[in-house]
């Protein structure tokens, strides 16, 4: 077989993109209001062009309360006012394409906001409506109905607040996340239907992909069943039903007539299970958070990577390798702790932290993901080397913390406001209000124009290593020899990456050039520990 042509390779560009995730909040501020918005994206987009990102995936940025930092959607086809407009966005899609970046929208099937058309139609309609069966609206249980119709959990992890709320007329409503965040019900056809339309919408106005947040909630077993006493966990009445692959199948549809891409948000720790969402006729890829959650430790990385690919194998889908993300801790503070693996069920105040060791890891592991076959998530800021930041708690914001009775810091320390230039109010993030989330006193020493000339700086590998990724090609992962905490492989052309997370140095294998390192080699040319290089044979 011959090399793809440069048309069928621009059709597959999603299969090793390198792919910009923009909390547009936390972005940047066009207007100095304190919040990120279209106008201060439009104006970094030479920013992310110089960075060598294919594609930027937005965060909500649609109509919403911002009960739940935007995953409350009162309106699928309305930028939020804070934002802008869509004439906004859609010179942004057209701005970000001539740059030869391609823009991925955020979709958030499973539920609505409590403000959307059909939820507050469906409250003024009352108990038995027609309105109420886009929802999942029950009577209690109990002598009077006082009590939850079932005993699901929350999916905010750590809530001790139900999922279920009642209204003064008796009825009960299912909400999965926040009460603000009512699920819709999948089984009625006008939900799929509106949905489908909703991605024609969007890929009517430029955009190259969808991303689907919570892609294995939105079948619910109809009759709503207890967990607790079930002999059997599956099938899970909420969780990877098999309803959901004929709903993918139709929004598959939708994509082909559009030439657009999917990327499922899909935790399941099941192989098979998960690989079935990504078959031919389904979603394009989905996150792979096998290797965002994994410890810093080379036998549990290589069998992350190993158990990724060969369960993206069987149906030909490209892997995701991602380190971060808008729900996880940073990772420079991750990898810069004792337990460096990530949980939600784990996240605690005052974790000691070395933020040291934690960039040096956060380096080497840039340029082990990067090395990988498949496509590239990166979380803005990461490649700024930000770590997590801890939000005063009268300034938090996150319903995970409210939810959880004040256990868990939320997610506010991953989303603080980038820092642009270190000289200028809010590290210039935005010129006239202080930022919507506090910036800690130290975010100058982390801005872009402090970085952007520094050859030792995050930005500046980030930077290399992108514009350096084409040199591994499109070749299959091949393990070499290595001694213990070391990870080293090959790819195309005789690429290798090495990643020595052993406590002593390692001797690098024979090559030809040293294209990029992470840290500097010692005297003897070795590579230390937490550092990694890109080799040619």
């Amino acid at each position: 077989m011959g090399q793809p042509t440069p048309a069928r390779k621009d059709r597959d560009w999603w299969r090793s993109a390198v792919i910009y995730q923009v909390y547009v909040r936390s972005f940047a501020d066009g207007d100095g209001d304190g919040t990120g918005d279209l106008a201060g994206v439009r104006a970094r987009l030479p920013y992310l062009a110089e960075l060598g990102v294919e594609a930027l995936w937005f965060t909500p940025w649609y109509l919403s309360p911002l009960k739940d930092g935007g995953y409350d959607v009162a309106d699928y086809r309305a930028i939020d006012p804070a934002f802008g407009t869509l004439a906004e966005a859609e010179k942004l899609i057209a701005e970000a394409r001539e740059l030869g970046i391609r823009t991925i929208v955020d979709i958030v099937p499973n539920h609505v906001s409590d403000q959307h058309p059909w939820f507050r139609g469906a409250l003024a309609a009352g108990p038995g409506s027609p309105e109420r069966e886009l929802f999942h609206f029950r009577p209690g249980r109990g002598e009077n109905g006082e009590l939850p119709p079932n005993d699901w959990p929350s999916q905010f992890a750590g809530s001790t607040e139900p999922v279920w709320t009642r209204l003064p007329d008796g009825d009960w409503y299912l909400h999965l996340f926040t009460p603000e965040q009512p699920d819709l019900n999948w089984a009625h056809p006008a939900v799929r239907q509106e949905h489908e339309d909703i991605l024609r919408f969007w890929f009517e106005r430029g955009v190259a992909g969808v991303r689907i947040d919570s892609a294995a909630l939105l079948a619910k077993d109809p009759a709503l069943p207890d967990l607790a006493g079930r002999p059997d966990p599956r099938p899970h009445p909420f969780v990877d039903r098999d309803e959901l692959h004929d709903i993918y199948r139709s929004w598959r549809r939708v994509a082909d007539d559009h030439d657009g891409v999917f990327v499922g948000e899909v935790w399941l720790p099941d192989p098979e299970r998960f690989a079935r969402y990504l078959r031919p006729d389904e979603l394009h890829t989905a996150f792979n958070f096998s290797f965002l959650s994994c410890p810093w430790d080379a036998a549990r990385l290589r069998i992350a990577v190993d158990t990724t690919l060969a369960e993206h194998a069987p149906v030909g889908a490209p892997a995701t390798w991602v380190l971060c993300n808008h729900d996880v801790t940073r990772t420079v503070t991750r990898y810069g702790r004792e337990d460096t693996a990530f949980d939600f069920t784990t996240k605690a105040f005052g974790t000691p932290t070395d933020l040291a060791l934690g960039t040096r890891r956060a380096r080497a592991a840039a340029l082990l993901s990067l090395a990988l076959p498949g496509a590239v998530y990166l979380y803005q800021g990461e490649e700024l080397g930000l770590p997590e930041a801890d939000i005063p708690v009268d300034r938090i914001q996150d319903p995970m913390y409210f939810r959880s009775a004040g256990a868990d810091p939320g997610r506010d320390g991953c989303r603080v406001p980038l820092p642009w230039a270190a000289g200028l109010p809010y590290a210039g993030f935005g010129s006239r209000e202080e930022p919507w989330l506090p910036q800690p006193v130290d975010w100058a020493s982390y801005a872009v124009d402090r970085q952007q000339d520094d050859a030792d700086s995050m930005l500046t590998l980030y930077r290399r290593a992108i514009a350096a990724r084409p040199f591994f090609g499109d070749a299959p992962l091949t393990w070499l020899p290595a001694p213990d905490g070391v990870l080293a492989f090959s790819r195309a052309k005789g690429a290798l990456c090495v990643v020595n997370l052993a406590a002593t140095p390692a001797g690098l294998p024979p090559h030809s050039r040293l294209l990029l390192t992470s840290g500097p080699l010692d005297d003897a040319g070795r590579l230390p520990q937490d550092t990694a290089a890109w080799l040619a044979a």
